[in-house]
């Protein structure tokens, strides 16, 4: 067996809103779905209604030159669970919604990330932080409770 790949899903209350803020944070839409189907130009709605279910997309190139994606889909009250408990200091990690690790490629990228954050009124939970496991990190907070590591390694690229 070969893997070739792996989505996480996040269960949102709006998935326009969660397209809207991973768009503000430098994702791209992929698609959006309805009860009519697939909606065209990946829209927030149409005749059918709003999108039930979608996915943001990020690409870079990487260093061998080839391109490099992800992906998460968003649905629409379903496939897991939100986070409702929220962080009471930075660095407290007893939140209830999906955590993941979000690589930048530099400190500086990571820094700028997180003044943008701030500017857009997003909630960051933890400020950066440079961790002694040789990363520098901050934690930011989804709407719908989803907590992601915004991290860059200590020598500029990522330390996956």
């Amino acid at each position: 067996m070969a893997i070739t790949g792996i989505t996480p899903i996040l269960n949102v209350s709006d998935v326009p809103a969660s397209l809207a803020w991973f768009e503000s944070l430098g994702w791209k839409r992929g698609f959006t779905h309805n009860e009519g189907g697939m909606i065209e130009g990946a829209a927030d709605r149409d005749a059918h209604g709003a999108a039930q279910f979608a996915s943001v997309c990020a690409s870079w190139k990487g260093p061998d030159g080839h391109e490099h994606g992800w992906q998460i889909f968003l649905c629409c009250g379903g496939q897991g669970s939100r986070g409702t408990i929220m962080p009471r200091w930075p660095g407290d990690d007893m939140t209830d919604g999906v955590w993941m690790s979000w690589w930048l490629d530099s400190r500086a990228a990571l820094d700028a990330m997180h003044a943008d954050c701030v500017h857009r009124g997003h909630t960051v939970t933890m400020p950066p932080t440079d961790e002694p496991w040789g990363v520098r990190e901050f934690h930011l907070r989804h709407p719908d409770g989803h907590m992601f590591r915004v991290s860059a390694g200590s020598g500029g690229g990522d330390a996956s």
